[in-house]
């Protein structure tokens, strides 16, 4: 190897480093402080963070034989790691205020009004209908969804996705309060809801996620991974003989899968992909993206809470509206949300089990408009 073979090597570095790459890693850092600072889903946006400055520094999950590759292709592309956190979101989710409130199916499905209308948007805007898709998705607040869906139909837009799905999930007691206070009257904030729950048996709690995932799986068979992953980890949880499979799937099997999901995405989010590519340019493909997942998820909390209004009316002013927003996933950060806006305008106002029904509904609901947005594509063969 000659002098300037031996310089080139050692500049490959400096020679491959640019300035947008720069920036991706300026990004990586704010999610990272966003993570330890203001405690904004710390444990996905740290390692996202994390793997996004090392994407940027000739770690990516697009070098041939890197570390982060390998945690790509072998929990993204198979999505074994949304599975693994699914397992592990079952068996923390208590089904009980659903089973007790069935009506609370409802608010279930009308918080996933915008992934649709979101979908429309994107298509009317050029995006082809696998992208439109990945980004209406977003809008349900669903990481583990968003990323299972978006590795199906659109693995290029894997970075963005994830970093929006995550990023809205954390800054859900922000977004939120202004639309819930916006859409509903103080006297609705103020109703009281009474709670009488149906009591539910051991039984029925471990016949619910055998049905759940039988009947899911065959209207919507697409989302059959998903809901069987979630109802895999609520009957470890309800037929109380595994414990430590239980506390295994809550703690062990979900962190570590956590970590290495948002390494593996943080790796797609290289400048060409993200930022600036040298041979098309800018990538305004990412602001839109980002743009479309806010506006899906403020469509999705409008159509709960409208919703909400109309079974307050209905039900002569015994369901407070607010509820209506939890129809979203975000479990339970959504569901303690709404009980805590109740209780700032009355502190003696206890909705909190009635909001957690919804919410169980509304993790539900996104796995199921997932399953149908897969279908959909696929039927029409994008």
């Amino acid at each position: 190897m000659d002098s300037s073979q031996v310089i080139l090597f050692l500049t490959k570095g400096v020679a491959a480093f640019g300035w947008a790459n720069g920036v991706m890693i300026l990004i990586g850092c704010i999610l990272i402080y966003l993570a330890v600072a203001k405690e904004y889903e710390p444990i996905l946006l740290l390692p996202i963070g994390v793997g996004c400055i090392l994407a940027n520094l000739g770690m990516s999950a697009y070098q041939d034989d890197g570390w982060l590759k390998v945690l790509y292709d072998f929990g993204i592309k198979t999505e074994l790691f949304p599975l693994l956190i699914f397992v592990g979101v079952g068996a923390m989710i208590d089904f009980r205020p659903l089973l007790s409130q069935p009506k609370m199916v409802l608010l279930g499905a009308a918080g996933q009004f915008g992934i649709y209308g979101t979908l429309i948007l994107a298509v009317l805007l050029g995006f082809p209908m696998n992208e439109a898709a990945s980004i209406g998705v977003i809008g349900a607040i669903d990481g583990p969804t968003a990323i299972f869906v978006t590795s199906i139909l659109a693995p290029d837009m894997l970075g963005p996705v994830a970093v929006a799905a995550y990023s809205y999930m954390s800054l859900v007691p922000i977004i939120q309060p202004p639309i819930m206070k916006l859409l509903t009257s103080r006297r609705e904030r103020l109703i009281r809801m009474e709670f009488a729950p149906v009591p539910v048996s051991q039984r029925l709690a471990i016949m619910f996620p055998i049905i759940v995932t039988i009947l899911v799986s065959i209207m919507a068979p697409d989302a059959a991974p998903l809901i069987a992953s979630l109802m895999l980890g609520n009957l470890l949880r309800e037929s109380q003989v595994v414990d430590r499979l239980r506390r295994a799937a809550e703690n062990e099997i979900v962190n570590i899968s956590t970590l290495f999901l948002g390494l593996a995405i943080g790796a797609t989010m290289t400048a060409d992909k993200f930022l600036f590519d040298p041979a098309t340019g800018f990538q305004i493909k990412t602001i839109m993206i980002l743009g479309l997942g806010l506006l899906a998820f403020v469509i999705d909390t409008v159509a709960g809470l409208l919703f909400g209004k109309l079974m307050c009316v209905i039900s002569g002013y015994k369901i407070n509206p607010l509820i209506g927003a939890c129809g979203i996933s975000a479990f339970p950060m959504a569901g303690r949300l709404s009980a805590k806006m109740a209780q700032d305008e009355d502190y003696s106002n206890f909705i909190l089990m009635h909001a957690m029904g919804a919410n169980t509904a509304g993790q539900i609901g996104s796995v199921i408009a997932g399953g149908l947005l897969l279908a959909l594509v696929r039927g029409l063969g994008s």
